[in-house]
């Protein structure tokens, strides 16, 4: 029989207000906090609350806990490495680890070629060092972006995003040079194109070529195209099947740098390794971090041997590479590797099931994504962003015990552990429905 989760105590709970209460008094007010969950450990796909209540999980700490909660062969490395020691620096010395996870990442993307791989602490991190290396390596200043782009929280990549006003909103001035140009939507396109037409002959890319270059600025200023394969926090987007194709075209003809950031989709989540795989295309430079490691602090930056030209001290970092965090990553890749089919296979019982939701709740607009990167979008009946409705189905989710994560403006993102069951996945429609049938129509 499959677990279910188990609310013995309406959240939050006591202890659980008694520590958000704590939280409020010390902690800054930027800090999302999308509902009160206050977690005191974890097991695979389900998390338990310091009331003692269960949840499963959907959204896996925003596509981080890839290998579940606390799996067991990823604690026994980074026990192993902590009896070993704790830190040394990457960039000044070496160590095994570290090595051997670069080796694993110089090989991971199909169609790249020989690969270097630069180590740092988080996605917005290797973000960061990409505009630096892109720069550096062309000479060239200009960086393409998406409209409905999240890259992180830094200055270098809050310049890049594109995704929610407050993100960027009196931060400024921001990093200069930055264009951004419409991503390949399936519902709406900056060009006004119908969305099935767009999604199968989408112009996004080719508009580079017949508007932006030859009326904005010229391809030879530009140093890097960075894209997202699959929009994350734009709403979990996929793109129209050309689309990354053209871009591959036109930067090899202009001498572009084509960046993808995998930061969410990579490490599995989408069914290969790397959405790059999925897609079909290769990058110069391919940033990913996220579930990289299950939950320590690590991301990396891959790009082909011949564009990481960088020399000595041009780049580094005190804590990227830390020989714990390669620990867990190496365990991690461990895990994952022998998982791909399965998720490709519990990936699409999830769409599937969703796809089923949809037939009886049509204002469910739209599904999209692959493997286990699936997004929902909810929508009014004129077609308009369920914005309220998203947030109040998060809401009752995490009451009766499933958590869940928006995107977008009116998305679920389903990105639970990879290491789901079928079954599990069910469990999580089960409820899912319950809500939708006690929440009706978006008002």
């Amino acid at each position: 029989m499959s677990q279910r989760p188990s609310i013995i105590t309406p959240p939050p709970g006591p202890k659980a207000k008694a520590l958000i209460a704590r939280d409020t008094s010390v902690t800054s007010p930027s800090y999302i906090k999308e509902y009160p969950l206050v977690i005191e450990r974890g097991d695979g796909v389900w998390v338990t609350d310091v009331d003692g209540n269960r949840y499963l999980d959907f959204m896996a700490g925003i596509a981080v806990a890839s290998t579940g909660h606390s799996h067991p062969k990823v604690v026994a490395a980074i026990q192993e490495a902590a009896g070993k020691f704790l830190h040394i620096c990457g960039t000044d010395f070496y160590y095994e680890s570290m090595i051997a996870l670069c080796e694993r990442l110089s090989t991971a993307v199909p169609g790249m070629g020989k690969s270097k791989v630069f180590l740092t602490n988080s996605g917005t991190e290797a973000v960061e060092g990409a505009i630096k290396l892109a720069r550096y390596h062309t000479r060239r200043q200009k960086l393409i972006a998406f409209k409905g782009a999240f890259h992180g929280r830094t200055m270098g990549a809050i310049s890049l995003n594109s995704s929610k006003p407050g993100q960027r909103a009196h931060f400024g001035p921001l990093l200069p040079g930055v264009e951004h140009i419409p991503y390949s939507y399936p519902y709406r396109c900056s060009y006004n194109h119908k969305a099935e037409w767009c999604q199968v002959n989408c112009e996004c890319a080719t508009k580079l070529e017949t508007d932006w270059f030859l009326s904005h600025f010229l391809p030879d200023e530009v140093a890097a195209i960075f894209v997202e394969p699959i929009q994350g926090e734009g709403g979990y987007v996929m793109p129209a099947p050309k689309f990354l194709k053209d871009l591959r075209r036109i930067c090899d003809q202009h001498g572009i740098l084509l960046i993808f950031d995998e930061v969410q989709s990579g490490i599995g989540r989408t069914g290969q390794m790397f959405a790059a795989e999925t897609l079909g295309v290769a990058p110069d430079i391919l940033l990913t971090a996220k579930g990289i490691a299950s939950g320590m602090p690590i991301g990396a930056i891959i790009a082909r041997e011949s564009v990481m030209t960088w020399p000595r001290g041009t780049h580094g970092s005190t804590y990227g590479g830390n020989p714990v965090c390669c620990a867990a990553a190496n365990a991690t890749w461990d895990v994952i590797q022998p998982l791909l089919p399965k998720i490709r296979e519990v990936g699409k019982t999830l769409y599937e099931g969703l796809t089923t939701l949809q037939k009886k709740f049509p204002f469910i607009g739209d599904i999209r994504g692959t493997g286990l990167m699936i997004g929902a979008e909810f929508i009014h009946t004129d077609k308009r962003p369920a914005s309220d409705y998203v947030g109040k189905l998060e809401q009752l989710a995490f009451r009766k015990g499933l958590l869940l994560l928006s995107c977008g403006k009116s998305t679920i993102r389903f990105a639970p552990p990879l290491i789901i069951t079928e079954a599990e996945i069910k469990v999580g429609l089960e409820i899912l429905e319950q809500c939708l049938t006690e929440l009706g129509v978006p008002s």
